[in-house]
């Protein structure tokens, strides 16, 4: 068979059935390949390949599955960049198969030719440029592998126009290992007796969990540890839905836009526990001042990341599903009623100072927390909420309570303003009887809405919400905070996306009057179809708390 046809064939034997992607010259023997498999394989074709890159992130996000993703060279290739670094950072799978100029126009400037192997590099876990067919199906095993074992990633298999026309004798084999890469360490159970011992002793301990619980699937295991320890867990923005927002034990998210209690408390526990996340800037604030009177017991699967930002006392480096498991035999029962009431108070003290200050600035006015609120109670927290990036991403992790896991999607490490709406496409792929919720701001939207027409061709039933407030809102907020209300650029006008909606056949309304929101709400979710919500938001609703740059966790601002 030719290497395109060769290509269709790995992904059949892969399971995959959903491709993201937008053609042209130098894939399109492969996707001439595609026409024959219409019938086992879904393409969902993009309007932008940001926005392909994007769908297979919210697909694989969402699922336990691979997102694939397919483009041409040149530009295909260099548009699917920002996607990449986003799931890098963010740990998520991905398999991106771009077409490449035949092997003797190589280095030559021929038409939409580029380095995508140099260019993508830096933002993928692993990358290959194959040349000969009969390369393809070793390559592509292995990128599967890479992908989704150990922490995961994306990886780009760059295949040139001659490879794909090349015939072959096809044998695929799938992968199981590569000499020196080891994705999953052997549990070091002194390293796990050391951490239960801590915890033993601990008179005010605390949990910060992140994303690496729901990627390596241990979800129930930290809810057994949890309630076995008693120990009061909060989260990090990617892993909020890992644990039961609505659990007793839950105290809230930590972080720059985190609650107020676990961000004090980081500063006043005895032991931190942390599993599978990365003590990222943005949970951290000032590391010379996090957590300094406390152990660090940190579990991980990724060693790169053990000792990078905070010293660990026991490091544990392990996949986060052996490691708790391992722990909960070893740890003691125990009630911590005292210091969970001091998460609680101050959790209250949170809540009546935000009142009190929205109450005097916005009482007339709609706010993003009213809506998000609403929301939750709606969907009692077990919709699949997919978030742009700014201050609608922090009021969805503080007001949205997640209840599920793989229920939170959003672009964390990178911050990629336009990665909702595909994203949320790909989330309603993967999982087409759950409610996805698109939140995001009159800015990213603008940024990636041409992808409505995906959703319009493929009748995709993601809901919409688009809360605008006339600013890019996070920029603006810093700009009134920290330089004297210089708003520099940061006002935005907006079309009319009610209109702009119905061009492609969306349903939608636009909200300004808080006595209209819950039934626009309600008729959004009961939707059979696509539907776009506008809320009219006040314009200078501010999101606190806050920690500012360079500020300790326990400096956390309420006003």
């Amino acid at each position: 068979m030719t290497g395109s046809e060769a290509v269709i064939q790995c992904l059949l034997q892969e399971k995959v059935e959903t491709i993201f992607g937008y053609p042209g010259g130098a894939i399109m023997p492969i996707y001439d390949a595609l026409y024959d498999y219409l019938d086992k394989v879904n393409h969902i074709l993009t309007r932008h390949e940001q926005g392909a890159i994007h769908a297979a992130q919210g697909f694989a996000r969402t699922s336990k599955k691979v997102g694939v993703v397919f483009a041409t060279s040149g530009p295909g290739a260099t548009n699917l960049i920002t996607g990449l670094a986003d799931a890098m950072i963010d740990s998520t799978p991905l398999v991106c198969i771009t077409g490449q100029v035949a092997s003797p126009l190589l280095g030559t400037d021929a038409f939409q030719e580029t380095d995508v192997i140099g260019i993508s590099m830096p933002v993928t876990k692993w990358n290959c440029q194959v040349t000969k067919a009969e390369n393809i199906a070793e390559t592509l095993a292995k990128a599967f592998f890479i992908a989704q074992s150990g922490r995961p990633g994306p990886v780009v298999v760059d295949i040139t126009k001659d490879a794909q026309f090349e015939l072959v004798d096809f044998n695929y084999e799938k992968c199981k290992a590569i000499r020196s890469y080891q994705p999953k360490p052997q549990l070091n159970l002194e390293q796990v007796k050391a951490a239960a011992e801590l915890l033993n002793k601990a008179k005010k301990p605390m949990l910060i969990v992140g994303q690496g619980v729901m990627l390596s699937g241990a979800e129930k295991e930290l809810l057994k540890f949890a309630k076995k320890t008693g120990v009061p867990v909060a989260s990090t923005l990617l892993g909020l839905g890992v644990f039961p927002g609505n659990h007793h034990q839950f105290v809230g998210m930590v972080g720059m836009h985190g609650n107020y209690a676990p961000n004090v408390k980081t500063n006043e526990c005895d032991v931190l526990m942390t599993v599978g996340m990365r003590f990222d800037d943005r949970v951290t604030g000032d590391v010379s001042k996090y957590a300094r009177q406390a152990k660090i017991i940190h579990v991980e699967l990724d060693a790169a990341e053990i000792n990078k930002i905070i010293k660990a006392d026991v490091p544990v480096w392990a996949d986060a599903k052996e490691a708790l498991e391992a722990l909960t035999t070893l740890v003691e029962a125990k009630k911590y009623d005292t210091w969970l009431n001091e998460f609680k108070e101050a959790k209250a003290k949170e809540n009546q100072v935000l009142k009190e200050n929205r109450a005097q600035e916005f009482s007339e006015k709609m706010t993003m927390h009213e809506v998000l609120n609403l929301l939750s109670d709606l969907t009692k927290g077990e919709a699949i909420v997919v978030t742009d990036v700014g201050q609608h991403q922090m009021m969805a992790a503080q007001y949205y309570e997640y209840n599920q896991t793989k229920s939170n999607v959003t672009s964390g490490g990178l911050g990629t303003m336009g990665f909702a709406l595909p994203a949320a496409m790909g989330a309603k792929m993967a999982n087409p009887k759950k409610q996805v919720v698109a939140v995001i701001g009159d800015g990213g939207f603008q940024m990636t809405l041409q992808e409505l027409g995906t959703i319009m061709q493929n009748n995709i039933g993601v809901k919409i919400i688009i809360l605008n407030n006339g600013f890019l809102g996070m920029v603006r907020q810093w700009q009134q905070l920290f330089f004297e209300k210089r708003y520099s650029f940061t006002e935005i006008q907006s079309p009319d996306f009610v209109a702009l909606a119905n061009s492609y056949g969306i349903k939608g309304q636009e909200v300004s009057q808080k006595t209209d929101l819950k039934s626009a709400l309600e008729e959004l979710l009961n939707s059979d179809s696509a539907y776009l919500l506008e809320v009219k938001v006040a314009k200078e609703d501010n999101v606190f708390p806050m920690v500012p740059t360079g500020a300790s966790v326990s400096e956390v601002r309420l006003q």
